[in-house]
């Protein structure tokens, strides 16, 4: 039943693998836990459902672990309903815990400048220099950016077309900095490129072999100038993300625009982006007015 699932969820739901992965493993952990409890898979119910939410919380697991492992036993159990014969989803009523939901760590301008000045010359520098650049200027997963093909590229409107979650596609815009090391990289891709695999034809992104760089490759990449930058805040691939959606929105974009550019289904995972720039102008109020160091607004 569990392999059914999961071939639907990647072959209709269009999950991509990690998801997939994931589902995989909450639900091998929820039927070890039944299975230690000897508690027929038959006999699942609200009251074991809560059971198991209750252990995850005991066992010192985050919130965003816990719902995920909710979420995926949801998903399974409808699965059931919908083309099984299952009467009753044993987890439908039970709600996500409620989260503290953190503002993400982004970059100031000048730390983003001092990123982008790192990569050298050559195919590595000027690969590096153009994936930073496009993490920048595009607000792209790092799985999208590794997924971006030549033909997705228009050039001389500085627009690419990235597949998203979902296999959604949207459109993102890459600006003249981006486009001027999106025309220094194509000429050193040329005589980096493997010709003997038609994938690697297709990528924009190649690593030192000549064939599409992995998530993992770019990561390990991004990462090296994170820390050859001496950063002492947190920082990821994904703070790139964070970074562009920050910027633009203290710019005055519409914050329907940006969700569309990060390809957000829902308005409200924009909207923490919002509260970076209240927590921004409480910084400044308190350092300039006279008063505002002994309160907390």
């Amino acid at each position: 039943m569990l392999e059914r699932f999961l071939s639907y969820s990647k072959s209709v739901r269009s999950l991509s693998e990690a998801t997939v992965s994931a589902y995989r493993k909450d639900i091998l952990k929820f039927l070890s836990y039944i299975k230690n409890q000897k508690i027929n898979e038959e006999k699942i119910n609200l009251s074991v459902a809560r059971s198991y939410i209750a252990h995850l919380s005991k066992s010192g697991l985050s919130v965003e672990t816990i719902n995920r492992s909710l979420s995926a036993l949801k998903r399974f159990y409808d699965y059931q309903v919908r083309y099984h014969g299952l009467k009753v989803n044993p987890f439908e009523n039970i709600r996500s815990l409620k989260r503290n939901r953190k503002l993400p760590n982004f970059f100031f301008q000048h730390e983003m400048e001092n990123l982008l000045s790192l990569p050298g010359e050559g195919f590595e520098g000027s690969r590096d220099r153009l994936l930073l650049e496009v993490l920048y200027s595009t607000g792209c997963r790092i799985s999208e950016l590794t997924g971006i093909n030549i033909s997705s590229i228009d050039i001389r409107n500085g627009i690419i077309r990235v597949l998203g979650k979902g296999k959604k596609e949207r459109f993102v815009f890459l600006g003249p900095p981006a486009l001027k090391s999106l025309r220094e990289y194509l000429n050193f891709r040329k005589e980096r490129l493997c010709c003997d695999d038609p994938d690697a034809g297709r990528a924009l992104f190649l690593n030192s072999r000549g064939t599409r760089l992995t998530n993992r490759g770019a990561f390990y990449i991004i990462m090296k100038y994170i820390e050859r930058a001496g950063m002492i805040k947190k920082a990821s691939p994904h703070t790139f993300r964070h970074t562009f959606a920050t910027h633009v929105l203290d710019r005055g974009a519409d914050i329907r625009v940006v969700q569309e550019m990060l390809g957000h289904t829902k308005l409200s995972t924009t909207q923490i982006y919002t509260h970076i720039g209240v927590e921004k102008l409480k910084k400044i109020y308190r350092k300039a007015h006279p008063h505002a160091k002994r309160r907390d607004i």
